[in-house]
């Protein structure tokens, strides 16, 4: 993987109060006592590796930037990986609370800029949320984060699932299949070169280079309106999520973001791990009790200065109807909606330039 990274990043590990052993990417250019700090937070199936273009872009002027493998992913050592055993340790609070033990362990006192893209725009927002004196300004990327979660499954007193399995043909919701056991057991296929095969349909997918993403505003959280996205979001009720995505294979799989030496690093880095870890996440997001803790917070709003990040080929911004007022009205302080042209799901990995562009004049507004 170093190898494929810019020359000032470097590779390191540090453990932490919460019992990981963490490994972090770090790049400086221009090493400066008081320095302003930057903090990535990938999403899924993600890893630090997915911030290799915007490390050197923030660094350059003048941000010491660091990109952690969250729990569960990567490097990083100490997540449960075994489906029966308690959860718990993924749910919001556990994950923010490994983000402070990793700034107390690295004796950072506070973060200028959170960055978070996925889930892990879910986690920079509760970590905004309940530590705002160590979380200073907030950049959320395609996820919108909305606040103390509330569970879908009775969203509007609706029954989701059932309306999905009536569609023709019937279908499912990809959060709740990835909270099953079944789901790792799908996708932690057998070989290497099968794994990099679903992966590279799966970048391929989310990605604008895939002709179908027009993504468009839907008007409730109903089985009629959900059926509009796409396959990886809303399967069909007998796939698996790497038969919804490998039919989509990429003719020409000569990506110019993400060429095969760089998938290799997510091939072997999950083919390595799999996937259960990572999927723990999802099992706290969809459960009615793994994050019931955050309801303290309900009615606080996050009053640090907040930007939304978005690829305008993303279904991110869309897949959870009136999320993005939702998210809007939780910042006190938001400074608007971003799009960046010719950029899907992976808008980091897309578009550094212009990512990088969006985050630098954003926090020069306030600076």
């Amino acid at each position: 993987m170093i190898h494929l990274l810019d020359k000032n990043i470097k590779s390191n590990f540090i453990s932490i109060e919460t019992g990981l052993k963490v490994h972090y990417l770090e790049c400086n250019h221009k090493i400066k006592k008081h320095a302003p700090i930057a903090l990535l937070l990938h999403g899924f199936p993600e890893i630090s590796f997915s911030w290799r273009k915007i490390l050197p872009l923030l660094s350059k002027e003048g941000f010491r930037v660091i990109a952690i493998d969250q729990r569960g992913y990567g490097k990083t050592l100490g997540g449960s990986k075994k489906y029966e055993d308690d959860i718990r340790e993924y749910n919001l609070i556990n994950l923010v609370s490994d983000l402070v033990s990793f700034l107390k362990e690295m004796n950072i006192n506070n973060i200028d800029l959170l960055v978070g893209h996925d889930a892990g725009s879910i986690v920079a927002g509760a970590a905004t949320l309940l530590r705002p004196d160590l979380f200073k300004s907030l950049v959320m990327m395609s996820a919108p984060f909305t606040g103390p979660l509330k569970s879908e499954l009775s969203k509007n007193n609706i029954d989701i699932h059932s309306q999905l399995k009536e569609l023709n043909p019937p279908r499912k919701h990809y959060q709740w299949y990835y909270s099953t056991k079944k789901a790792n057991d799908d996708m932690h296929l057998s070989t290497k070169e099968k794994l990099a095969y679903f992966l590279r349909s799966y970048f391929h997918v989310k990605s604008a280079d895939w002709e179908y993403n027009n993504p468009f505003e839907l008007t409730s959280w109903t089985g009629n309106e959900l059926e509009k996205l796409p396959e990886y979001y809303i399967m069909k009720l007998e796939d698996t999520m790497v038969d919804s995505v490998t039919k989509f294979f990429p003719k020409n799989s000569n990506c110019d973001w993400l060429n095969d030496d760089e998938l290799n690093v997510y091939t072997n880095t999950f083919f390595e791990n799999g996937f259960q870890s990572a999927l723990n996440w999802y099992r706290c997001m969809t459960s009615e009790n793994q994050n019931k803790e955050l309801n303290v917070f309900q009615g606080k709003l996050i009053n640090n200065f907040t930007l939304y990040i978005s690829g305008e080929k993303d279904w991110g911004m869309y897949q959870k109807p009136g999320a993005l007022n939702e998210m809007k009205n939780l910042c006190k302080y938001f400074k608007g909606i971003k799009i960046i042209k010719n950029a899907g799901h992976w808008v980091q990995q897309e578009k550094p330039e212009d990512v990088a562009k969006t985050i630098l004049n954003f926090y020069s507004s306030f600076a």
